[in-house]
């Protein structure tokens, strides 16, 4: 139950994060969820895409500094105290999270959260036998 995400180092300067998402759009490529984390100087893009594999050749291509990462997905009630019960199964299992960011789903009854976490294999496994709903990337990809 891994997601592709796509990591873009950037410049911190008008008109880079533009010229991603035209190259992505002139190549077909949808964005479904996206996060950036910045400073000063350099600004990192994290995406969710509907291709994740074309849009690594075609912004490397382009000549932009990209890489590709697991993450995982996973849906929650859209609701108060939804995304503490997936937190608390995580924290009492010690499951460090590096990051995440959340979209609202098409459906508008639940949430989805894409967590990156050290040990991705035992985040699953954890997630799973707490019933949690993990998305799998073909469905993430359409959203």
């Amino acid at each position: 139950m891994k997601v592709k995400q796509i990591s873009v180092f950037l410049e911190n300067k008008a008109g880079r994060l533009a010229d991603v998402t035209k190259i992505l759009g002139e190549n077909q490529i949808n964005i479904r969820a996206l996060s950036i984390a910045d400073t000063a100087d350099f600004g990192i893009l994290r995406l969710i895409v509907s291709d994740p594999q074309k849009a690594l050749a075609v912004l490397k291509r382009e000549g932009l500094t990209v890489s590709e990462t697991e993450v995982i997905a996973v849906e929650i009630p859209d609701k108060p105290g939804g995304l503490a019960g997936v937190l608390k199964d995580l924290e009492e299992k010690k499951v460090n999270i590096e990051y995440m960011y959340a979209f609202v789903g098409k459906s508008l009854e639940n949430a989805v959260v894409i967590f990156r976490v050290e040990e991705i294999d035992c985040a699953i496994k954890l997630l799973n036998d707490s019933q949690v709903r993990l998305l799998p990337e073909s469905k993430v990809y359409r959203i």
